[in-house]
């Protein structure tokens, strides 16, 4: 039960800032769109795929950091969990 939930921990701590930094791009170029009535759908595709690749590249060290230590800690528990 506790690997569960800390997996369930990890992989939303991991996504956050992805999901944060497209919701905020989205947000802010839906407010452009609505304020200038341009219907473009690349307006909105473009600028989220770089603000995620911007983020992989500031947060990738940590969110690695952060898969690595969860693993580390799933291999080492294995002989608890088999008896």
């Amino acid at each position: 039960m506790t690997l569960g939930r800390q997996a369930i921990e990890v992989t939303l701590m991991v996504s956050a800032p992805l999901l944060l930094v497209a919701l905020g791009i989205g947000l802010i170029v839906s407010i452009f769109q609505a304020a200038t009535q341009i219907n473009e759908t690349t307006l909105s595709f473009i600028p989220k795929l770089i603000g995620i690749f911007v983020t992989l590249v500031l947060a990738g060290p940590w969110m690695l950091t952060v898969l690595l230590d969860y693993m580390r800690q799933v291999f080492a528990s294995i002989p608890t969990l088999a008896g």
